[in-house]
């Protein structure tokens, strides 16, 4: 055979591809299925890192919220404390003042004796002794330990002021002279009106300030107290005048020396209108309105100075007149004082006539009395 020969190709005995086999030749193999992807992972160490600063912003909220928590539990405490502690005193500051009061009556009063007198001012000095134990008793905030050591004294002064006093009118019993009894009750009546000067220059104006130093507020104000308010009674003058009076009653007698009171002018207020007795109603006419008020001028026409002098205005008005009552605690002889009535209810009183009086209490020893009173015939319009 050729080379020719060897090139023939021989496909009739080939067999011809089926459709099966071309099937598979046009079906591409298909992959296997993959698995679930898998999530990206943080860089190592980040995780640890997160937790740890969620726990220290969880320890700083906790920490802020306990300090706020603790700022306003520690603000109400002061507040309790000092609020607690300004009641306290305000107890302390009425019981000594209505010491006070009684000592006034116990003063002022006639027809009581010498044994008696010395008897009543040992009690207001026990009652007075008893504030001190209650306000040692006390427990003040810090700040105002020194101011509370302070009240303290003031009560201690007022005890010891009051039961020197009672000493005094012992020493003088069987006095002879009156001027120095009166001196030297005086100088133990002294001692009370420094308590009362005491109190407010060392007790309550250092304590308003250190409140505003705190920045405490809403506790209430600071008390005052006054057991002898008046410091005319604790003159010489006065002391005499109340040892004459004790020993005028111990002897079963009266006050020696000349004693009275005068009724000066009478005014109707606002207008301030002078009242006169002895004309018609129309010649007095007042102007009502809700300010309207009655001053009354009250003169010593004595030598001695007085003590409690009593003034009582009246004005007529069915079915029950109206009648108001004051009075002056002390009077120096020779001087004129005013009290002045107010919160008059003159309702039905309008255009019609009425009359008002005024009457001044005699003082013990007066034997004048023809000049303690006057009536005024009025009318009142609405001006």
């Amino acid at each position: 055979m050729t080379e020719r020969d060897t090139d023939i190709e021989f496909d009739f005995f080939d067999e011809p591809e089926t459709e099966e086999a071309t099937e598979r030749a046009r079906t591409p193999r298909r992959q296997p299925p993959r698995g679930p992807r898998r999530p990206v992972r943080p860089p190592s160490g980040l995780i640890p890192m997160l937790r740890l600063a969620g726990l220290i912003a969880f320890v700083i909220l906790a920490v802020v919220l306990l300090v706020v928590l603790a700022r306003g539990c520690a603000s109400d405490s002061k507040h309790s404390r000092y609020e607690n502690y300004i009641n306290a005193t305000q107890k302390l500051a009425t019981a000594s003042t209505a010491i006070g009061k009684q000592l006034n009556q116990v003063l002022a009063a006639t027809g009581i004796k010498e044994s008696q007198l010395e008897q009543k001012l040992k009690g207001l000095a026990a009652q007075q002794q008893q504030l001190v134990a209650q306000a040692q008793d006390v427990n003040p905030p810090g700040p105002l330990r020194v101011e509370h050591d302070h009240l303290v004294e003031v009560l201690s002064l007022r005890a010891s002021g009051l039961s020197r006093l009672a000493d005094a009118f012992r020493q003088t019993a069987t006095a002879k002279n009156a001027s120095a009894a009166g001196q030297l009750i005086a100088s133990q009546a002294r001692l009370l009106t420094a308590s009362d000067v005491n109190w407010d220059y060392y007790f309550r104006q250092p304590t308003q300030q250190e409140l505003a130093r705190q920045n405490v507020t809403d506790v209430g104000p600071v008390p005052d107290s006054q057991i002898f308010p008046n410091p005319d009674l604790a003159s010489s003058q006065a002391m005499m005048t109340v040892w004459q009076r004790v020993h005028g009653a111990a002897t079963g007698g009266n006050p020696s020396g000349k004693h009275g009171s005068a009724l000066g002018p009478v005014k109707a207020l606002p207008d301030g209108k002078t009242l006169q007795s002895g004309v018609a109603a129309s010649g007095n006419e007042i102007t009502a309105s809700t300010d309207l008020a009655f001053q009354v001028s009250v003169e010593d026409s004595g030598d001695f100075q007085e003590f409690n002098v009593g003034v009582t205005l009246t004005i007529q008005k069915s079915p029950k007149p109206i009648v108001l009552r004051k009075k002056i605690p002390v009077i120096n002889a020779g001087e004129t004082k005013t009290v002045t009535f107010t919160n008059i209810d003159i309702n039905g009183l309008f255009g019609l006539p009425t009359t008002v009086k005024v009457d001044i209490q005699p003082v013990p020893g007066e034997t004048t009395t023809t000049n303690n009173s006057a009536e005024f015939k009025v009318i009142f319009s609405l001006g």
